[in-house]
C-alpha cells in the first residue's frame, strides 16, 4: 500500500525534472529515462513516454524530430505555458522543503 502511495509522489517528484530539464535545453526520452534513474527513480519507456506525451497534450511541453547520427529521435522542450508552470512549482517547492525540513 505505501508503495503505491510512494509512486504517486514520486510520479510527481519526476515531473519536475522534466519541466527542469526541458528548461535548461531539449532531451530526448532514453536520455531523460537515466538522468531518473541517476537520481534513484526506477523508470521504463512505458512510464516516461506517457508522462512526456501527456505533458505535452497539456501544453507544457512541445517536441520535435531530430535525425542525429542516423537516429530520428523525439526532443522534448519548454514552452511559455510550461515555464510558467515552472517558476510556480518552484515557489511552491521551496515553502514545502522549507517546512518539512525544519
Amino acid at each position: 500500500m505505501g508503495n503505491k502511495i510512494l509512486r504517486k509522489v514520486f510520479l510527481a517528484f519526476m515531473r519536475i525534472h522534466i519541466l527542469y530539464h526541458a528548461k535548461k535545453e531539449p532531451f530526448f526520452g532514453l536520455w531523460m529515462i537515466e538522468e531518473l534513474k541517476s537520481h534513484g527513480y526506477k523508470v521504463s519507456s512505458g512510464t516516461i513516454y506517457p508522462i512526456l506525451h501527456s505533458m505535452e497534450e497539456d501544453g507544457i511541453l512541445v517536441s520535435e524530430e531530430k535525425t542525429i547520427e542516423g537516429k530520428v529521435r523525439k526532443y522534448y522542450s519548454l514552452t511559455g505555458k510550461g515555464e510558467k508552470i515552472l517558476v510556480e512549482v518552484k515557489d511552491k517547492t521551496k515553502e514545502l522543503s522549507r517546512e518539512i525540513m525544519e
